[in-house]
């Protein structure tokens, strides 16, 4: 079974987990049909019925337990105890089996390292995991190793009392230096894999702060204030700034990083047994990090030949 954890509500069942999952409406309503949707542990009686705050959504997942296997892969753990770990995720790394992921992954990494110290609650296919980033998104990601620190940090997340900043490059240079993205976020009409800002989606909001720009990017810090898939990326890309290297949204390739130049930098939530305040900071990766110091070399070199010119 997977469980995912419903953080508003009013969403109609089928949609709710269109946007949550990579199942297609219609399977999704075949399983309902089939009473293979469960809310809560009740089994779901129609497509159209609504969630709300906090709902435990749980269905068959197409990767069975026994399928999720430990795998030595290495992890970056930047903070470790009995309830909780926080990880540092590299980019490439899909965090949980789904559907053409079946190994490989984050979870198979932490059931190698913890073994059985990690929390089901919501299932084998997503042990530990209370939130997600995208495969080739990287940075912090807290970990439960309780079914009481999970049940916590998601009610927290309901709450939207968790504090995520990102950073990222993007292309083209953001018209205002601080502003916010509010379009609705949905399942893509034309292509299911992707998402899209479309009149139908779930609200979504983007708050952003544009901390350098050069001359065909800027570097900008995001704040989530809502939690839709692959919300920053779709924002950016609605507003014509696309992350670049994001070949999903139309990203230029031109720094040459092997995905999408979007990190999880901050994470800060309440610890779930001690109830003290946890903050974390990670910064970006090596290939970020050298994206970066191309951008500012050619800018610093533009700006001398504009000098010289000006002598």
């Amino acid at each position: 079974m997977t469980t995912v954890y419903c953080t508003e509500s009013g969403a109609r069942l089928d949609v709710f987990l269109t946007d949550e999952t990579d199942l297609t409406r219609s399977h999704i309503k075949r399983l309902i049909d089939g009473g293979k949707v469960f809310i809560g542990g009740a089994a779901a009686v129609k497509a159209g019925q609504t969630v709300k705050v906090g709902d435990a959504v749980s269905f068959d997942d197409v990767v069975e337990s026994s399928d999720i296997l430990p795998q030595d892969i290495p992890l970056d753990i930047i903070y470790d105890d009995e309830h909780i770990a926080v990880i540092n995720k590299q980019r490439g790394l899909v965090v949980h089996p789904g559907a053409g992921n079946r190994s490989g992954t984050l979870v198979n990494a932490l059931k190698f390292k913890y073994g059985d110290k990690l929390s089901s609650a919501y299932g084998d296919v997503r042990a530990g995991i209370v939130h997600r980033l995208d495969k080739d998104t990287t940075g912090l990601l807290v970990i439960a190793k309780t079914d009481g620190a999970h049940a916590e940090l998601c009610k927290q997340f309901a709450e939207r009392t968790v504090k995520k900043s990102y950073r990222a490059v993007v292309d083209g240079n953001i018209r205002s230096d601080n502003g916010a993205i509010d379009a609705p976020i949905g399942r893509s009409k034309n292509d299911r894999l992707k998402m899209a800002v479309t009149k139908d989606g779930r609200a979504a909001l983007t708050k952003y702060a544009v901390l350098e720009r050069f001359k065909n990017n800027c570097y900008v810090e995001f704040e989530l204030c809502t939690g839709r898939t692959h919300q920053i990326r779709v924002h950016c890309a609605h507003i014509g700034h696309p992350v670049s290297c994001d070949k999903t949204y139309g990203g230029s390739a031109a720094l040459g990083a092997s995905g999408q130049l979007l990190h999880s930098r901050a994470l800060e939530f309440i610890h779930p047994a001690s109830g003290e305040k946890m903050s974390f900071v990670k910064e970006e990766p090596a290939d970020f990090s050298a994206a970066l110091q191309t951008l500012r070399n050619s800018l610093r070199e533009c700006n001398a030949a504009q000098y010289k010119e000006n002598v």
